[in-house]
């Protein structure tokens, strides 16, 4: 999409599905258009799978082309193969290389400098659902976009597997580059990712991200700490409930930490992590906050005390990605 048009206010039909199609949509919602995407919902990639199925475009296979605004079109594709052949041996293979590249939230303008750069330079783009997959504008058109996001309790590539599609792609002698959302070593699996690579002798570096835990909050005017209400703030994995075989946590010693706590992936175990941290002594009035999508055209916050926060979320539809803040900064918004 060239940066000189906007299509703010105009309906779009995105006519074919393509591998690039996924960095369309997302510069064409982020510039304020109304996105149908002509296709069902199974001939979609992950990614815009999961716009369809948060209500941010529209799916309609049989869309009439003359009643958009504007209809875009692209070769048409399918959504790549997560493993491609490799080339034929030649003397002296050369490997290739792995980037591990933190998107921080959906806004593109929240990139690094260096992440673009890499966008560019890329042979093959391996990307979540949640990195600024607009960005992905930067990159040539020759890449191979594969996509290998995972939905909450939804469809997912298991992490094994795309172990496998960057070890793989790398030791082809491909510039490949692993594309989250947020930082890849917070809640990311990098560490496991470039533990692979390097197991291969693959070269591995990594370019850091806005981790949610911080930007979220920030967007919705929540410094997660102030000189003069809290010293410092606690980030925790929600994506199992208190109590759970699986959780490694010790939600006594969080309640009683006397920090901000701040929940990734905890929008479906919230009332869980709430009466539980209650139950170890935090005062139910305590301040907290859930905010949705940040980052992104569609953010929405809500407020309410601990005690009423997961019926707050849920009576006002807030669904991941999301970001909850528990403690007296929560009831802050510095940039009213």
């Amino acid at each position: 999409m060239s940066p000189e048009l906007s299509f703010a206010g105009l309906s779009v039909l995105v006519a074919r599905v393509a591998p690039h199609s996924v960095a369309t949509v997302h510069a064409l919602l982020r510039d304020g258009a109304r996105v149908t995407v002509a296709a069902d919902l199974d001939a979609l990639p992950t990614s815009l799978r999961d716009l369809a199925e948060r209500g941010l475009v529209t799916l309609e296979a049989g869309a009439d082309p003359t009643a958009y605004d504007v209809v875009l079109r692209a070769d048409v594709s399918t959504a790549p193969a997560l493993l491609t052949a490799a080339p034929t041996a030649t003397e002296g293979p050369t490997t290739g290389s792995v980037t591990l590249l933190g998107g921080g939230l959906g806004d593109p303008g929240l990139l690094t400098v260096a992440g673009i750069e890499a966008i560019r330079r890329a042979d093959v783009i391996v990307h979540d659902r949640l990195a600024p997959l607009s960005a992905l504008r930067h990159a040539r058109d020759d890449v191979e976009v594969i996509d290998v996001g995972k939905i909450p309790r939804g469809d997912f590539t298991p992490q094994e597997r795309i172990n496998d599609v960057l070890v793989h792609h790398a030791l082809a002698g491909r510039n490949v580059l692993r594309f989250k959302g947020g930082d890849n070593f917070v809640f990311g699996r990098g560490g496991e990712e470039a533990e692979a690579c390097t197991a291969r002798d693959i070269p591995v570096t990594v370019i850091p991200g806005i981790s949610s835990s911080i930007a979220a909050p920030a967007l919705a005017g929540i410094p997660v700490t102030h000189r003069a209400l809290v010293q410092g703030f606690t980030v925790v994995s929600g994506h199992v409930p208190p109590g759970d075989p699986r959780s490694t946590l010790d939600w006594g010693a969080i309640a009683r930490s006397r920090t901000t706590i701040v929940v990734l992936m905890g929008v479906a175990t919230l009332a869980a992590i709430a009466e539980t941290l209650v139950a170890e002594g935090l005062p139910a009035r305590t301040p907290a906050a859930v905010v949705a999508d940040a980052g992104l055209p569609s953010m929405r916050t809500a407020r309410a005390t601990l005690a009423e926060i997961a019926d707050t979320c849920a009576r006002e539809g807030l669904g991941a990605p999301a970001v909850v803040v528990i403690g007296d900064v929560a009831a802050l918004d510095v940039l009213r």
